[in-house]
């Protein structure tokens, strides 16, 4: 069993990575543990840059303090301020312990004004769901993802293609490593 190192403990970054890699590597057998690593940027990235950057920092600092793994993945949900509406999106790194890093990206959606203008005033994208939405812990559950589309997708889901999209150089390493 490859053991995965989640910079993280919440259960739906938990089970969208352990989905992501048995979908993609559905003949192997993973274990998942999530572990609390410093993104190392504010508690809510406001720019694309800055929110990959949390999830690389998340990525080096769980292999750090648990280098006994076989992978390990950062995940770290963003917002970026585009013209006069703000855009929500989440980036996943995974490192191997043979050094493969991979990077994926959620697709974007918008958020509505009232979400935006309290993000805006200094709170983080969960909070602001929990008050606009009159919901308690909405990022540990279907987030705003969820919320906005009744389901139609989770915020599981949501994150469960990015995971993919990361695994991309793991499922082709012969593209992805250099000679």
């Amino acid at each position: 069993m490859k053991k995965i190192i989640v910079a993280s403990k919440n259960p739906v970054k938990l089970n969208a990575t352990l989905t992501g890699f048995q979908r993609m590597f559905p003949n192997e057998e993973f274990g998942v543990e999530g572990v609390a690593a410093d993104s190392g940027v504010p508690d809510q990235p406001m720019s694309d840059s800055e929110t990959l950057q949390g999830a690389q920092n998340r990525v080096a600092n769980a292999r750090t303090s648990h280098p006994e793994a076989d992978y390990w993945v950062g995940l770290e949900g963003g917002i970026e301020n585009r013209n006069s509406d703000m855009e929500a999106f989440a980036w996943m790194v995974v490192q191997s312990k043979d050094g493969l890093t991979g990077k994926g990206k959620t697709g974007v959606f918008f958020l509505p004004p009232e979400i935006a203008r309290l993000i805006n005033s200094g709170m983080e994208l969960g909070e602001a769901d929990d008050i606009v939405f009159n919901k308690k812990n909405s990022k540990q559950s279907g987030g705003a993802i969820g919320i906005l589309t009744d389901n139609a997708i989770d915020r599981t889901g949501y994150y469960t293609e990015a995971i993919m999209f990361a695994l991309i150089p793991f499922k082709n390493p012969a593209l992805y490593i250099a000679d």
